[in-house]
């Protein structure tokens, strides 16, 4: 045969039987090949890596245990091989499976008697231990830049919007208070405007103490009926749509108690007598 597809047959054979790739079977079916050409050509096949190996493996476990330092000889006796010469596969997985600690049993943890494979597990790594990069928000994240950057560009926007509002908006201190004349519109503060405004369909029983003390409770019971303690937007579906239903709520109250109310706290329309709000 060629140098190109010379390879042992027998053994291709049987790794492809065994289930290998093919380019794992013609490697190794090349390497039997070549091992046997060597052999009949008197040829030396090299270093020992297993005996070197297992050299090795001794020096380090005489020198843990505080013991000499075992020689070439005495390795493979002890692992109940031959006392020399190159190591077969049952004794190299003998050795490994002691080094690990099971005593060279085969259903452990180690390399089995019938493998002609010497490698064996270092460490298991942890998924949780490599770094994941992930663009979706989590529910830690650091303070700078991720909170920081946007209160500072909130902060911007809000300063933008007030420092042109007081351009156009005239926001005169008018006359001294005279407790014997009452203005046109007289109205609470704006963040009192949702109140004034529940005054105006109900008692004031009911409106200042009812309805303000359900809402208080409902806010002092949030913790204990919502225990979630994720942040992420998706995972706290109900607390969003109850929080967007009281905000917009109570906003629609204001805004019809700041500009759609007039003289007397009566309805007025824009497009009739102009927006009833005052500063």
């Amino acid at each position: 045969m060629s140098d190109e597809v010379q390879m042992d047959q027998e053994v291709y054979d049987r790794l492809i039987g065994e289930g290998k790739s093919e380019r794992i079977a013609r490697a190794k079916a090349k390497a039997a090949a070549v091992r046997k050409n060597k052999i009949a050509e008197g040829q030396s096949l090299g270093p020992k890596p297993a005996e070197e190996a297992s050299k090795a493996l001794e020096e380090f476990r005489s020198s843990r245990s505080g013991g000499g330092v075992a020689t070439k000889t005495e390795a493979p006796a002890e692992a109940g091989g031959s006392g020399g010469g190159r190591l077969t596969p049952e004794e190299r997985a003998a050795r490994v499976a002691a080094s690990l600690g099971n005593g060279g049993d085969s259903g452990s943890i180690g390399v089995p008697a019938s493998s002609d494979h010497t490698h064996r597990l270092l460490a298991l790594v942890p998924p949780a231990g490599i770094q994941q990069v992930q663009s979706k928000q989590m529910d830690k994240v650091y303070t700078w830049p991720h909170l920081l950057l946007v209160e500072f560009v909130a902060l911007l926007a809000v300063g933008s919007l007030l420092l042109i509002w007081s351009f156009f908006l005239d926001a005169p201190l008018g006359s001294l208070a005279n407790p014997n004349e009452v203005p046109a519109i007289n109205k609470a503060p704006w963040y009192f405007m949702g109140l004034q405004e529940l005054l105006a369909y109900f008692h004031p029983a009911v409106a200042g103490i009812t309805i303000v003390g359900v809402v208080v409770l409902l806010l002092m019971a949030v913790p204990y009926a919502d225990k979630n303690p994720s942040a992420k937007p998706e995972n706290r579906k109900f607390a969003n749509m109850a929080f967007t239903f009281f905000i917009a709520f109570w906003g629609i109250l204001t805004m019809i108690g700041s500009f759609l109310r007039g003289p007397g706290y009566e309805w007025v329309w824009p497009w009739v007598q102009g927006l009833g709000f005052t500063l």
